[in-house]
């Protein structure tokens, strides 16, 4: 007789606990404890049942050194940006997430990827969400050549699997893995337990055959993947679909890549027949102003191997508040009241009465501390109401004695600003290149009241 046991299984990292509590005590999430009927069988205990097939089997060890280390062939998949953010192409049998807000572009660009690859190897289409007339609608109004593409609307795991068996496609797209569900186990399509243990389902076929498979991933309120976090380390790679609500411009970036770097970055427009893809997004984020403008700098910051050139933009005002402003989007929070700090300790500029916001233009999160100096340049340029001189770009880490720290890449970004028509560079000292680059005038500076000095 099977007998039933309820478990309540975290949503943020998957652990399971025999009673209900407010918090994880794994992951320490609040209120993410769900209730899941687990079914075990009474025959065989953890003595015989669970290990007693493992007694007679002779498990073979084999040496790192005897192991063939052979490059993975790289599969196009006709759109260069996501290429570049899968690491040069699709791997035969990985597995790669995509997650994103609803209508940002998933199914838009999976489509576009498989009516490609269709053409060159089989490929199938798998919806669990839409309708095959709705899939043929897109495609038509996206006016791809997908008549090679195959299609199943299906959302059990075993009959998905048992139709790739039978039609041994290369490349397979499951959309969404939260409609998926495996009839072993009784729980609802969407929790926790289903997405688990029909997404390893799907790992181990693509292992096993080699087919690529594409999962697409519901996002929660706050804008990371739902279901449990053992989802993303189950896969090879992790993408984030991004996109401000009223922009034409879509971001793709890398979170995690078992085949490539990480933070990689690709840019898309969304446009009325689909995503086309922008092979120099610089000139996108950068606005062309007619004159030069108060509390602009042009930064030169890296996403993954990409050096991007984006225009970071700061507005200083007076502040009638007993606590003042203090607005980042697209950076930091913390970094800036930290470079405030720095600002007034090293070069006695004051600003605890004046309202501060800083932007980065086009959207874009910048993380990395190349942007410190930028940071602190259009502030003191909004504060003093000085324009920047056109041309210039700068990047540099900012240290809390005033040092102006060097940063990785520097002479990539150099290279990308000098490419695109900048003629005057505020660096780091230590990023100095060896060369002189064509076309760029370098100006490296060691302290922050030097850097301060060179831009005005």
């Amino acid at each position: 007789m099977a007998k039933d046991k309820v478990e309540f299984v975290c949503s943020e990292c998957g652990d399971s606990f025999a009673k209900w509590s407010g918090q994880c005590s794994s992951c320490k999430s609040w209120n993410c404890m769900s209730e899941v009927e687990v079914v075990s069988s009474s025959s065989g205990g953890a003595s015989g049942g669970r290990f007693a097939g493992y007694a007679g089997e002779q498990i073979k060890v084999v040496a790192l050194g005897e192991v063939e280390a052979t490059q993975e062939s790289q599969q196009s998949t006709g759109i260069g940006e996501v290429d570049r953010v899968l690491g040069g192409g699709l791997i035969q049998g990985s597995v790669v997430l995509i997650g994103g807000d609803p209508g940002i572009g998933k199914s838009t660009l999976l489509l576009q990827i498989m009516a490609k690859l269709s053409m060159s190897m089989e490929a199938l289409y798998v919806t669990g969400e839409e309708s095959l007339k709705q899939i043929a609608m897109r495609s038509k109004r996206l006016e791809v050549d997908s008549a090679k593409l195959n299609l199943l609307t299906e959302t059990q795991a075993e009959k998905i699997i048992a139709t790739s068996q039978k039609l041994k496609p290369k490349v397979m797209v499951v959309d969404s893995i939260q409609t998926i569900y495996t009839e072993e186990l009784t729980s609802a399509p969407g929790s926790v337990a289903q997405v688990r243990e029909s997404t390893a389902r799907l790992v181990r076929y693509a292992k096993q055959t080699g087919t690529a498979i594409f999962l697409v991933g519901h996002v929660t309120k706050d804008g990371s993947l739902a279901g449990p976090r053992v989802l993303e380390h189950m896969v090879d790679t992790v993408l984030y679909f991004e996109g401000e609500s009223g922009s034409r411009y879509r971001v793709i970036r890398a979170i995690k890549n078992r085949f490539g770097a990480v933070n990689e970055l690709g840019v898309f427009a969304m446009t009325e027949s689909g995503l086309k893809e922008i092979s120099n997004p610089s000139a996108i984020f950068l606005a062309g102003h007619e004159t030069p403008v108060a509390g602009t700098v042009t930064l030169v910051t890296k996403e993954g191997t990409r050096p991007l050139l984006v225009e970071l933009q700061a507005l200083v005002d007076e502040s009638h508040l007993s606590n003042p402003r203090r607005v980042a989007v697209g950076l930091e929070q913390n970094r800036l009241a930290m470079l405030l700090a720095v600002l007034h300790r090293h070069s006695g500029v004051v600003t605890h009465d004046q309202d501060i916001f800083v932007n980065v233009v086009g959207g874009v999160k910048v993380v990395e501390p190349a942007a410190d100096l930028a940071i602190i340049l259009s502030i003191i340029s909004s504060l003093k109401d000085r324009p920047t001189p056109d041309g210039t770009v700068v990047f540099g880490e900012i240290g809390l004695v005033g040092e102006v720290r060097p940063i990785p890449g520097g002479e990539e970004r150099l290279r990308e600003a000098a490419k695109l028509g900048f003629s005057r560079a505020i660096i780091p000292k230590a990023n100095r290149p060896k060369k002189a680059i064509k076309g760029i005038e370098v100006i490296a500076v060691s302290r922050l009241s030097e850097a301060i000095a060179a831009l005005f």
